[in-house]
């Protein structure tokens, strides 16, 4: 047998709606809010804008604002950008709502429970060993690669950390791309 993988496939990490965020709501306490079908609320002040992502609390239905500029110059911002603030892009909700700056100044984490899959290629894994996979993030989903692996080749995690080999942490929650090569089973 050699060590070079005979086959090399690719894996993605796809997001299939937007994640929950992870927000107390102020009336009934509740920790889990939505975009729903994600608006903006822009605000001019002078020259000076003020921009906000609404957000729904998914238990009592109160709406909340996530401050995405605030006190801005009106030339400062980019006239696409803006046009798409006014006309709430859908694109342009998922980008902030994925930026990481966002979350930090507004104090609140992304549940990513449900809001994604793994697309993986059919493939027979019985003929050809060792297999390479190639696994591509399209959104910063956060996943531990043992797990994701498990759920890609319908293996236990104990037979995952048995049968692959690669430089990633398997235990360590990852949202960038990685390789790992799969070997054949005993």
């Amino acid at each position: 047998m050699s060590s070079q993988p005979h086959i090399v496939l690719s894996w993605v990490v796809r997001r299939t709606r937007l994640p929950l965020l992870s927000l107390r709501c102020v009336d009934c306490g509740s920790e889990s809010a939505t975009t729903g079908e994600g608006r903006f609320r822009v605000n001019a002040n002078g020259k000076l804008l003020d921009v906000w992502l609404l957000v729904r609390c998914v238990s009592c239905d109160r709406t909340s604002k996530l401050t995405v500029h605030e006190r801005a110059p009106v030339r400062s911002l980019d006239p696409a950008e803006l046009h798409g603030y006014r006309v709430n892009d859908p694109e342009l909700v998922a980008s902030r709502l994925l930026d990481p700056l966002l979350a930090r100044r507004n104090r609140f984490a992304l549940d990513w429970t449900g809001a994604w899959r793994l697309d993986t290629p059919p493939a027979r894994l019985d003929e050809a060993w060792p297999v390479q996979v190639d696994v591509l993030f399209e959104d910063p989903v956060p996943v531990r690669p043992d797990r994701l692996i498990a759920h890609g080749l319908g293996l236990s995690r104990n037979e995952v950390l048995r049968r692959i080999k690669g430089d990633i942490p398997l235990r360590r929650t990852t949202n960038a791309g990685f390789t790992f090569t799969v070997m054949a089973g005993d």
